[in-house]
């Protein structure tokens, strides 16, 4: 029901349905049942929602690797949350739903275009150029 890729969602979509999904399988792990898993699926979700992907020089590295690691650090706390009993206001599903509106909506220059956001900084352009040798008159031609 949505996708996947930076391109298409964002880094909400990278980032946060791995998240997600990490979440719900530490949930099964642990004996939850499939709604613990679904709730511990959204609420790592949620906390991702309309995050952005800016690559700096278009490379998956950074803030790439760091946001990653948060992604994990979600995961294991929406799962000790869910089988503690705490719910999801929003149901999965629907959490779901929300991220793939928002990523219609999200500019192209925060979808993995490496135009926005951290990429459009002068120090993301100058580790660019340092990188590839292009000039910062070069990206916007």
């Amino acid at each position: 029901n949505a996708s996947i890729s930076g391109a298409a969602g964002g880094c909400q979509a990278e980032v946060g349905s791995a998240s997600g999904m990490a979440a719900a399988s530490i949930v099964a792990l642990a004996g939850g049942t499939p709604q613990q898993s679904a709730t511990a699926m959204a609420i790592a979700l949620k906390n991702l929602l309309g995050l952005v992907c800016d690559p700096v020089a278009g490379l998956v590295e950074v803030p790439c690797v760091k946001r990653n690691a948060m992604g994990a650090a979600i995961a294991m706390v929406a799962a000790d949350m869910s089988l503690a009993g705490i719910t999801s206001t929003i149901p999965c599903d629907e959490v779901i739903e929300a991220m793939f509106r928002i990523g219609q909506t999200m500019p192209t220059a925060l979808r993995e275009t490496a135009l926005g956001g951290l990429a459009a900084t002068p120090t993301g352009k100058r580790l660019k150029q340092e990188i590839f040798g292009q000039s910062a008159a070069a990206d916007s031609e």
